[in-house]
């Protein structure tokens, strides 16, 4: 059985269609969304409407969190972002579609356990907020704590950089392993990337196929001119968020 697990979508609707699409395209049904469905982007309710609907499984990331609550350690752009979203959702489409989307981020638990393997935002430790980059490969004492916490495999997002860590200390691009890794049992993080602001140098979308064997990652072009130009056009999202779409910085 095949899943596609998505991340990071951060309100960017176009970059959300183009997966969802390729997903289709791949033939997979089942969807698992590893949180931070709004944020940062212009299409907070079309893209939580989309989610509500598609996925099996949604996690809680740390903007959806904060949507919900007062932000804790934002800074100042992601900040005015968090406002004009929780605006967007207090006043977009009917109340019974208001309240749909709050009942829905406020039920969203922090992890998930499927089966030997668990589902999380930011880290095994802490589920929403941590971040894991690729140079904690080289703290040693991070990733000691890290990996006891993870009985096979752990997946996650956060960075909006995909990639693979390893109990060598090792962490694996898409590229490194041409976009397929073999799964052994052994204990691995996979970042899945980033469906809506990819920070990896590359301003496709990103994504993960699973299967029993293996992990694929798929990068998906989408028009990010139009999502920028719609970033431009609100004066509480800064120009630098459609800035970084383009250059996936």
């Amino acid at each position: 059985m095949k899943r596609a697990l998505i991340s990071d979508i951060h309100a960017n609707l176009e970059a959300m269609r183009a997966v969802l699409a390729d997903i289709r395209q791949q033939g997979i049904s089942e969807i698992i969304c590893l949180g931070d469905i709004i944020g940062y982007g212009p299409n907070p309710c079309e893209c939580l409407d989309e989610i509500i609907t598609r996925a099996s499984i949604t996690i809680l990331g740390n903007h959806d969190q904060a949507a919900i609550f007062d932000p804790a350690g934002f800074n100042p752009v992601a900040l005015r972002a968090v406002y004009w979203t929780r605006d967007q959702l207090n006043s977009r489409g009917s109340q019974s579609a208001i309240n749909k989307r709050w009942d829905f981020l406020g039920e969203l638990p922090v992890r998930h356990r499927l089966g030997m393997d668990l589902l999380v935002h930011g880290s095994p430790r802490e589920p929403t907020n941590e971040y894991v980059f690729p140079e904690d490969v080289y703290n040693q004492n991070k990733m000691d704590a890290l990996f006891p916490k993870i009985e096979r495999y752990c997946f996650q997002g956060h960075t909006h950089i995909p990639g693979i860590f390893t109990t060598r200390l090792e962490f694996i691009t898409p590229e490194d392993c041409n976009y397929e890794y073999r799964l052994t049992g052994e204990k691995i993080m996979v970042n899945v990337g980033s469906v809506g602001q990819p920070r990896d140098g590359d301003p496709r979308s990103c994504y993960v196929i699973l299967d029993e064997e293996t992990l694929v990652y798929r990068r998906v072009e989408y028009d990010v001119d139009t999502t920028a130009q719609k970033i431009y056009d609100i004066s509480d999202l800064d120009d630098m968020l459609g800035d970084r779409l383009k250059s996936g910085r």
